[in-house]
């Protein structure tokens, strides 16, 4: 459906329908400016495009009630986890309803047992975690933001413990959604396998939002690990520092977490987080298992990064002290904020194999050093995924101009490396230009045509994924 079609079913019906809403769920529908801008994009270089009404559903047969009335009169449906998507995910280019699932925060069960659970999308993953915690547990997914499980199902997030541990799509075991029409679905059962039918569950994870509604996930869980052990090596160029993680990873040591930090990053996360680090390329990773098997790893990856000019290399297995390095990753967004005060922070990531991801690094970094904008690197290494945030002056058009053609660059420089043009943050508007130049023609008319056939209106998020 184009956006004048939208505007056609939207005059009166979109009244009408927002009005319903707004008497229907009193206090948890609104229509407040202040609070639709809050739901609409804060985190990517665009407009920021509100939803004509906030709601906030309690269950699922509300979400359906909802999305019935929305289907009815062809209404667009925003669905909002926390508001923690890079790349517009949550903008309403076409007005209509933003379905925020915050309330709904129940862990319905868990299985100890079968190490699973059942949770409703608005539980974020620190509060299942904590819940978890007697348990001898864990969710490893971890995105650094308190991000909605609901939001990592629809964005297919990863994070540092993806190299371990995999991503969403490794972690979600079956899902319930309310389609576009209002039915409900459940995707998979609790099994750990099955070859029955089409895989429903994967289909809908990464979707954005397009194809429905996530309202209940059943989430695999892991063993949290006997020892842990965390380490630091500085290195003097990334390449060096890429060149380590890979020879490691090729070597066959089993990473828990290995994480890259530039040099104007590093420096940024000294003065942020209060730390003294050595101002230069830096690996942040982890070992966890038996306790002779993370003394046994982390030796020899000392020897591997000696091997490739790392030097300082410090260990702990102190709880507090591998905490306060993991929260100054988490937190390394923040950090590069503070290098530009007042600048509009843009972050950008892409994801290559391997073998190629010194040389894609590199190259980056070297582009960097004559860029009209701020900007620094960082990246989940171990499985070939960096990231780039970007500080820029958004009244400067030649920065912002530079900025595009910066990221129309990397984008295009990770694909003819057999790479995707993102490795976490997912498409949204931001990155759907690029999707064709990924998949070709073929690949591309196969997702619309699965869209069309269960959105035949076009109302679930639209504006997102697709160029047009």
């Amino acid at each position: 459906m184009t956006k004048s079609e939208f505007q056609i079913a939207s005059g009166t019906a979109r009244d009408l329908t927002c009005a319903t809403l707004l008497e229907r769920y009193g206090a948890r529908a609104t229509a407040n400016p202040t609070v639709r801008r809050q739901h609409a994009n804060s985190l990517a270089l665009g407009r920021c495009e509100p939803a004509d009404v906030v709601v906030y559903p309690t269950t699922e047969a509300e979400i359906v009630d909802i999305v019935k009335l929305c289907a009815d009169q062809r209404m667009p449906i925003i669905p909002f986890g926390t508001g923690t998507s890079f790349e517009g995910q949550t903008n309403a280019p076409y007005g209509g309803v933003c379905i925020d699932t915050s309330q709904m925060t129940k862990i319905i069960s868990t299985h100890t047992e079968d190490q699973d659970c059942v949770v409703e999308p608005g539980v974020t993953r620190k509060q299942l975690n904590a819940h978890l915690r007697d348990t001898g547990l864990f969710f490893p997914v971890d995105p650094g933001a308190d991000a909605s499980i609901g939001g990592m199902v629809a964005t297919r997030a990863s994070g540092t413990n993806a190299v371990r541990y995999g991503t969403m799509k490794d972690s979600v075991l079956s899902l319930r959604a309310v389609l576009p029409d209002g039915s409900v679905i459940r995707s998979a059962s609790r099994a750990r396998k099955s070859s029955a039918g089409y895989d429903l569950t994967r289909l809908f994870v990464g979707s954005e939002g397009t194809l429905g509604l996530i309202s209940e996930v059943t989430l695999k869980l892991q063993a949290i690990p006997v020892a842990i052990s965390a380490g630091i090596c500085s290195f003097p160029t990334v390449r060096h520092a890429c060149d380590a993680a890979i020879a490691a990873s090729q070597s066959g040591l089993t990473f828990g977490r290995i994480e890259l930090l530039d040099g104007a990053l590093v420096r940024a996360c000294n003065s942020y987080s209060n730390l003294a680090l050595p101002p230069q390329p830096l690996l942040l990773f982890e070992f966890s298992g038996s306790e002779t098997m993370v003394t046994e790893q982390a030796e020899a990856f000392g020897a591997i990064a000696t091997e490739s000019r790392g030097t300082g290399i410090k260990w702990t297995t102190r709880s507090e002290e591998r905490a306060r390095l993991w929260q100054a990753r988490h937190d390394a967004f923040h950090a590069a904020q503070a290098l530009r005060p007042g600048a509009t922070t843009i972050t950008t990531d892409v994801c290559v194999p391997l073998s190629r991801l010194a040389d894609c690094v590199e190259l980056t970094s070297n582009e960097l050093r004559s860029a009209a904008f701020t900007a620094v690197i960082g990246g989940h290494i171990g499985d070939g995924n960096f990231h780039v945030t970007l500080l820029i002056d958004p009244g400067n058009a030649a920065e912002i101009d530079a900025v595009h053609a910066f990221s129309d660059a990397l984008v295009k420089r990770a694909i003819e490396m057999d790479g995707t043009c993102t490795g976490e943050h997912g498409i949204g508007q931001n990155k759907a230009r690029y999707l064709k130049s990924e998949f070709g023609s073929s690949g591309l008319s196969v997702m619309r045509a699965i869209k069309s056939a269960i959105d035949p209106f076009a109302i679930m998020n639209p504006g997102k994924i697709f160029p047009d």
